[in-house]
């Protein structure tokens, strides 16, 4: 079972990443972390399988649970146009053996940083069989690296 308490970000798809900073900015009174862009990010779906794409990203300074705003590629699982594009985000310590506890309670992949044969990577993103809420599975082995990037420092991956 997952620990809800652990949820870290609410994300939203967005057509334009530094028009939506502005609002949510103006209208929230948040502060956001400099955008960040994923330039061969690797991305699995079951309709398209494992493709990279660009993905361009912000998360607000101000918490405990933050907004992520999102402008993917046109056509990508991050496509705002695509989607209604809203999840929340959590920190688990083992993204692969979460995600088969939610496979087995009728949970299923819509997206992950890895195929199933790869064991899913350092994200996953999971909806119920019926629809609703999509949950972003995020590997705790990338929170230091978010937090420093929140506090102001640049975002190193890898």
């Amino acid at each position: 079972m997952i620990d809800y308490s652990k949820v870290f970000h609410t994300g939203v798809l967005v057509p334009d990443l530094d028009a939506a900073i502005e609002f949510y900015s103006r209208t929230l009174g948040l502060r956001f972390a400099e955008p960040f862009t994923l330039e061969g990010f690797p991305v699995w779906t079951p309709e398209q399988g494992l493709k990279t794409i660009t993905n361009r990203f912000t998360i607000s300074c101000d918490g405990p649970v933050r907004l992520e705003l999102q402008q993917g590629e046109a056509g990508s699982f991050f496509d705002a146009a695509l989607s209604r594009g809203d999840h929340v985000g959590l920190w688990v310590d083992d993204v692969a053996g979460t995600v088969d506890e939610l496979l087995a309670q009728g949970w299923s992949v819509v997206a992950a940083g890895a195929g199933p044969e790869d064991r899913w990577g350092p994200f996953a993103y999971l909806m119920p069989a019926s629809g609703g809420m999509v949950v972003e599975l995020a590997s705790s082995a990338l929170r230091q690296a978010f937090e420093r990037w929140w506090q102001g420092g640049a975002l190193t991956l890898g």
